[in-house]
Parts: C-alpha cells; sequence; structure tokens
C-alpha cells in the first residue's frame, strides 16, 4: 500500500482522517471575559528600590571602589529593567562599581552568549542598565555540601567584593515545599550556572529542595560574600506588587514569608475544568516550563492534574514558542506545527536534561494549521460534542487578565463575582489558511 507523507511522519491512507471529516467538525462559539486579580502596584519603582536598600545599611559594608555583582535572571519579570538600573544607580551613589551576571543555569543553551541574548529579549543591556554585563559559564567551587556534592558559583561574582542577589519569589514549576523560586534558588541554580544546575537538579530528586538549601545556603551566604537580596513580588496581572530588601542572615527565613503572599496573588485560570486549553504562545521568558505549571495544573504530571491539582486540563494546544527554547512543550499534546519549525531543539534538549525533565522536551501532535489543530484535538475530549467542549483560549500563563472562553462557560462566568464579561459568544474566525490571528 502506497505511503503518504503528513507532518513529517509517513502513513499508511486507511491510518489518515479524511480532510473532509476534519473540516465539517463544529467548532464551539467563543467570548471575551476580563479576570480582576487582587494585589497592590508598586508605582514608583526607582523610589522604592531606593527606600528598600537603604533598609540593609550597604554603606556600612560596601567601601567605594568595592565591586558589587548583581544577579539577572531570564524570566520576563515586570520592569525588570527599571529594578535593575535604580538597584545600579543605588550602588553607585554608595561609590560601588556595579555590574551583572546572567544568572540562569541552562537557560541560553547552556552558554555566555546566549545567556547575554537572553536578557537583550528582556530589555537588559549594559545601555539600559548603565553598567556592564560579565556573562560567562565559568565557576568556582565554594564549597562542599554535607551530602557532599560541590557547590558551584559563576566566577565573576566570586572575584567580586559583594554580591547582591535579585530575583522574584513566586510558586515554583517543579519545586514543592517552603522555598520554591526566590532569592534561595538564584543563588543556587542561577549562581550556579549550567554546571551548578546540573548538580543541584541531582540533588533534590535525591534529596530535596528545602534539605538542600538549609544545609547549604549559610555557607553560601558566607563564602558568597552575599550582601543583600532584592525580592520581587507580582501581582495577578503581572505588575510589580512589592519589593523587598532582605538582609542575608533573613534569606531562609523571608523566602517562605514572600512565597506565602506572591502565592495569595498569583493569577489563575477562572475556571477549574476545561477540555481544551489553547495557548498562543510558550517561553522561558514566561515559566521555567514555558507554560507555568501553577497555572495549567501540570505540576506533578505531564498530562493530567494531580488530584490535590486544579484546574483539571484535558488537552492543552499550543500555537507559538518564543525565543526558541521550547522546553515545557511535551506538557501539551497538540501544537501548530509553527512551533515545532520555531523550537531550536538543541537549546529545548540541554534545559529540559538539565533541570531531569527530559518529558518536557518532547514534542506533540502537531498540524499545519490552527483549525486541524483544534479540531484534532476536539474529538479526543470524550463524549462531549466539540462545539459544546469546555474551551479557554490564553494569550499566555503570565497574562491572564483578559481571557476567551466557550459558550460552554456562558452561565458560569455570569455567576462568577471576579468575572466581566466583554461580549456574546461568537464564531472562532480563522483566515483563509485555517489560522487565528496570532
Amino acid at each position: 500500500m502506497p505511503t503518504v507523507k503528513i507532518v513529517g511522519l509517513n502513513l499508511t491512507p486507511d491510518r489518515i482522517v479524511s480532510k473532509l471529516d476534519v473540516q465539517m467538525t463544529q467548532l464551539p462559539q467563543i467570548f471575551r471575559v476580563r479576570q480582576n486579580f487582587a494585589g497592590p502596584t508598586v508605582e514608583d519603582i526607582p523610589g522604592e528600590i531606593a527606600d528598600q536598600l537603604a533598609k540593609l545599611s550597604l554603606e556600612q559594608k560596601i567601601k567605594p571602589g568595592a565591586s558589587v555583582a548583581v544577579t539577572a535572571g531570564s524570566r520576563g519579570i515586570a520592569n525588570i529593567p527599571v529594578i535593575l538600573k535604580s538597584a545600579i544607580d543605588f550602588l553607585r551613589g554608595l561609590g560601588a562599581e556595579p555590574f551583572l551576571i546572567p544568572t540562569m543555569g541552562s537557560h541560553g543553551g547552556g552558554t555566555a552568549e546566549g545567556q547575554r541574548g537572553v536578557l537583550a529579549s528582556l530589555g537588559v543591556t549594559e545601555e539600559t542598565v548603565g553598567c556592564p554585563i560579565r556573562a560567562s559559564m565559568d565557576t568556582v567551587v565554594l564549597t562542599e555540601a554535607p551530602q557532599g556534592f560541590p557547590i558551584h558559583f559563576d566566577r565573576h561574582a566570586s572575584q567580586a567584593d559583594h554580591v547582591l542577589v535579585c530575583g522574584r519569589v513566586k510558586p515554583h514549576t517543579g519545586f514543592r515545599g517552603k522555598y520554591q523560586s526566590g532569592l534561595l534558588k538564584m543563588l543556587l541554580l542561577g549562581l550556579g550556572k549550567h554546571e551548578g544546575a546540573k548538580t543541584y537538579h541531582r540533588a533534590f530528586v535525591a534529596i530535596g529542595f528545602d534539605e538542600v538549601a538549609e544545609s547549604v545556603i549559610p555557607s553560601v551566604l558566607q563564602r558568597g560574600k552575599i550582601v543583600g537580596g532584592l525580592a520581587i513580588l507580582e501581582n495577578g496581572c503581572c505588575r510589580t506588587a512589592q519589593i523587598t530588601a532582605v538582609p542575608p542572615e533573613e534569606f531562609l527565613t523571608r523566602d517562605p514569608e514572600l512565597l506565602k503572599l506572591a502565592s495569595s496573588w498569583m493569577a489563575k485560570l477562572p475556571f477549574e475544568q476545561a477540555d481544551v486549553l489553547l495557548v498562543d504562545e510558550i517561553g522561558k521568558h514566561i515559566s521555567g516550563t514555558g507554560m507555568d505549571t501553577n497555572i495549567v495544573g501540570r505540576k506533578r504530571y505531564d498530562h493530567c492534574a494531580a488530584d490535590n491539582e486544579s484546574p483539571k486540563i484535558l488537552r492543552i494546544v499550543v500555537r507559538s514558542v518564543k525565543g526558541g527554547n521550547a522546553c515545557g512543550i511535551g506538557m501539551s499534546e497538540f501544537c501548530h506545527t509553527r512551533v515545532v519549525e520555531q523550537a531550536d531543539m538543541e537549546m529545548t534538549w540541554i534545559n529540559s536534561l538539565t533541570s531531569l525533565h527530559p518529558t518536557a522536551g518532547m514534542l506533540p501532535v502537531s498540524y499545519p494549521t490552527d483549525r486541524e489543530t483544534l479540531e484534532s484535538a476536539l474529538r479526543t475530549i470524550g463524549m462531549t460534542e466539540p462545539q459544546d467542549a469546555r474551551l479557554l483560549w490564553i494569550k499566555n500563563t503570565s497574562k491572564l487578565e483578559t481571557l476567551a472562553c466557550s459558550a460552554a462557560y456562558l452561565d458560569d462566568a455570569r455567576r462568577h463575582n471576579d468575572l466581566e464579561i466583554l461580549d456574546e459568544p461568537q464564531p472562532m474566525l480563522f483566515d483563509d489558511a485555517g489560522n487565528l490571528p496570532i
């Protein structure tokens, strides 16, 4: 029997769903809603940073002419160029000579230039922050953990007189426990670069992040000459909600406290169940796993929610990837073929293997148009007819203030106190090629 090549696969005709059947699938109508999230907003970021850093009495620790390494991670943190520049300006006001170091483990393909490029994509350059950026994957070993593994530390940071740790506090996409994403993670995985990230992820699997952190952080704080931390918290609308300066001796106690606050302000999907979640874009600037597992309910398992997780989403469809690194695409069941074309698989696999999450880099079923991808996904949701499916459509997991919902949610949306319905249900609009607008 002859074979036909479809989207990179050789399939015999009896295994191919006919084009006519696909086109006859009726899709649900959709309407848009706006969510109202709790949480404050910092209006004067430079002023707030100056006030916070003043609480650390850094003038008593940092002498004029002293070098200070400031950490800069890979996430798309709101206002990050302004935040970093404000910290740099404050240090300069003390007579210090600050510089930035990329602190992002294996991101950017695990290369110095790749990590410099990640910062540039976030608007962080030597021109925007007003100081040098010293990018290197070289590390020194500060000490050895009680459990027997080396503690890696960025070489440039080790040569500085002081280090100021700057990072966002939020629930991590994989870690559970009292320490997740925050100052401690930046100290270990960020400043540990690729070598450190590989070592720490292995240790976290065997021992757990909480135990590792409590056993090594005091030594890292001392040997790494940490002068303080600048913890950033965001509200559900991805705006800067709080900036807190933390003295080194309080890193272990303040990180969990700030995590609870950040969790209470975190955005979420408006409903607890969905047949299909349509995601316009994933990427490392959005989340460590491309799409935030805390938002899509897949922190423990790639393709379903654990019993204690929500929401419960049956199928995830991804339309594009930004920045080349498609780590996390393996958590979706379907994607547009542009994702496959946009993905830098070498970069994706480096990151996925470093984090000991190889399935995060696996490719899902793909189709060359949005219509085919959606129709195929909707044929796998069980007895629910496609037009009656509970479908949610978001730009990405960090932008959830406005999203689209299928008509099946309309009655629930009308009863939802924190939702504003923006329009009435209407058909999904595809162009002549069968794609939705990007």
